[in-house]
């Protein structure tokens, strides 16, 4: 099927219910009806949509394992109607526990991205509970290439770059981004917020992608989730964003031409030198061998 060059995609900023799948599978399926009557072709939920953010020791009970479980059923059956990204516990064949990203379309989960850097400094402790992904492959859609990211692997140069270099014009970030912010405090100047979205912005201009970015809200044992879920376009505008510290439901527009105008006005992605790359790594990797 051809790739189509626009489609509309619907942000779920939830607070999830800490280690309620069932709970949780049903607030997916209610929004994602949701963005069906809105005409949205493509919804996305933040990381550990389906499970909430803390579970620690809870995660070998709240794994899918999509070879010998049917945890996902409902979404898929629901993708039919609309593609989705969500994020959960996901066991791989040798019960290994990893942070991931689903990407549903056409009845069937097509695509996985194991969280590749799993923090664990300051309030983090993911490496407690998660095995490293190894993959940075890019997810085949039906709206083109999709680069598919959870939290802290977009703060790692590495992983968007190759997303972007291997065909991906649309990079998604779900995520579970914490702040001790005084709720008190003006929203419009929540660090948390202006450092990301500076960060989002980067991005997109000199990828010339879209950046989304879906950010969970709430609190789990203290810790506040602010929000504030955006879409950026490959001019690095913010064309929708989503409330701080509460649930929202945005609606934008892809328009992939949008990108074809931004790689005519500016080549710097266009003529971005793999090979010198290649070289480069390889030459590093090398004397950092010697060392």
């Amino acid at each position: 099927m051809k790739n189509r060059t626009s489609f509309k995609i619907a942000l779920a900023q939830i607070n999830p219910a800490l280690g309620d799948f069932e709970k949780n599978i049903k607030k997916h399926l209610d929004l994602c009806d949701k963005a069906i009557k809105k005409n949205a072709d493509l919804i996305i939920f933040p990381e550990l949509s389906l499970t909430g953010y803390s579970i620690k020791d809870l995660n070998f009970d709240l794994a899918i394992n999509l070879q010998t479980n049917k945890l996902l059923k409902p979404l898929e059956d629901k993708s039919k109607k609309i593609s989705i990204i969500c994020g959960g516990v996901e066991e791989d064949d040798n019960y290994g526990i990893f942070n991931t990203a689903f990407y549903l379309e056409g009845g069937k989960c097509k695509f996985t991205h194991r969280k590749i850097y799993p923090p664990d400094y300051g309030m983090f402790e993911e490496m407690r509970y998660f095995s490293k992904g190894k993959s940075t492959d890019v997810c085949e859609s039906k709206f083109g290439k999709l680069g598919i990211m959870v939290c802290e692997d977009l703060w790692h140069i590495s992983v968007p770059l190759i997303q972007a270099l291997k065909g991906a014009k649309v990079l998604i970030t779900i995520a579970a981004s914490p702040t001790r912010l005084d709720l008190n405090s003006d929203a419009k100047n929540i660090k948390n917020y202006e450092i990301n979205s500076e960060h989002h912005k980067s991005y997109a201009r000199l990828l010339s992608s879209y950046v989304i970015f879906c950010n969970r809200v709430g609190f789990e044992d203290g810790v506040n989730f602010w929000g504030g879920s955006e879409v950026v376009d490959p001019f690095g505008n913010v064309v929708k964003l989503a409330k701080f510290f509460d649930e929202d439901f945005i609606i934008a527009d892809i328009n992939l031409n949008t990108i074809r105008r931004a790689r005519h006005q500016a080549r710097h992605f266009v003529d971005e030198d793999v090979n010198f790359l290649k070289n480069t790594v390889k030459m590093l990797n090398d004397e950092l061998e010697k060392m």
